[in-house]
């Protein structure tokens, strides 16, 4: 037991080193090949934080765990916005592109809002929905490549699956795993790198790794599981699909008009979280 505490230290702060250099490396990056940060975000900070997502959700399909693999895409998209940009609001205000606001997040929206008529109309993600979900990554890098073509930015400078086995002992469904303890546990990159992008004030990145995070995982990974077996969609998960929606229509009406996250709307968004878990546990 102390042995275990000891590497979950080790490991938390190898995490947020390892946060730090992402941080600074994405920001170097983006200054060298003139590239906007929300690009870098979007991108390869986002696929980098998200690849524990993938991970999982891949291995516990293949597993025959597939309400892990699920409910971990769908908690995890919920405690990206809900949880860690209600913590980064609250460190910084939070900036948010033009593009980003009128595109960007709606599109995240509309992704969620297809994946749950995928699960409600056929209860399975097959090779079909599948590789309409692929086709639809290759066109969000499409779009990003145009971005940041011609991107302006306008964004105001800041002053300053041995769960499985946990399930079955404590009597716990999958989901409930998948939602909570797996998608908490793969969202930590997240966590840490938008807490330490937070602290930089680097808005754009937290706000790209984020959304992007999110893209990542409803077409990519979802997309790339789908094509290689096909994934079974519970009904159950048609509620946390809706509450993956709410939790996105609320980022858009926050952004929409002002395009900056404030510690109170940061607050609302930490007050949803705890109603989440109080709804996926009562």
């Amino acid at each position: 037991m102390f042995f275990n505490i000891i590497l979950l230290i080790i490991g938390f702060l190898l995490l947020s080193k390892g946060s730090a250099l992402l941080v600074d490396g994405a920001s170097a990056m983006a200054r060298k090949l003139h590239v906007p940060e929300i690009i870098i975000g979007l991108t390869i900070v986002a696929c980098g934080t998200s690849a524990p997502e993938a991970a999982v959700s891949i291995s516990s399909v293949f597993q025959g765990a597939a309400g892990v693999g699920v409910g971990n895409i769908l908690g995890s998209n919920i405690t990206n916005i809900l949880l860690i940009l209600g913590i980064s609001a609250l460190i910084t205000n939070l900036y948010v592109q033009k593009n980003t606001a009128l595109y960007e997040i709606p599109f995240v929206a509309f992704i969620s809002v297809l994946l749950m008529f995928i699960g409600w109309q056929y209860g399975m993600v097959y090779r079909g929905s599948a590789l309409i979900l692929c086709v639809l990554f290759l066109l969000f890098l499409l779009y990003l490549f145009f971005v940041a073509k011609n991107h302006k930015d306008d964004t105001p400078e800041p002053k300053n699956i041995s769960s499985v086995n946990i399930a079955h002992a404590l009597n716990i469904s999958e989901r409930i795993i998948g939602l909570t303890m797996v998608a908490f546990g793969t969202s930590l990159p997240e966590l840490v790198t938008c807490i330490v992008a937070a602290v930089k004030n680097r808005s754009d990145l937290v706000i790209g790794n984020i959304i992007g995070s999110n893209i990542f995982n409803i077409l990519f990974v979802l997309g790339v599981t789908g094509l290689i077996k096909p994934i079974p969609f519970e009904y159950s998960f048609l509620a946390d699909a809706t509450w993956g929606i709410v939790a996105t229509v609320f980022l858009w009406m926050f952004v929409f008009r002002d395009r900056k996250l404030t510690w109170g709307k940061g607050l609302i968004f930490l007050l949803l979280y705890a109603v989440y878990l109080v709804w996926l546990i009562k």
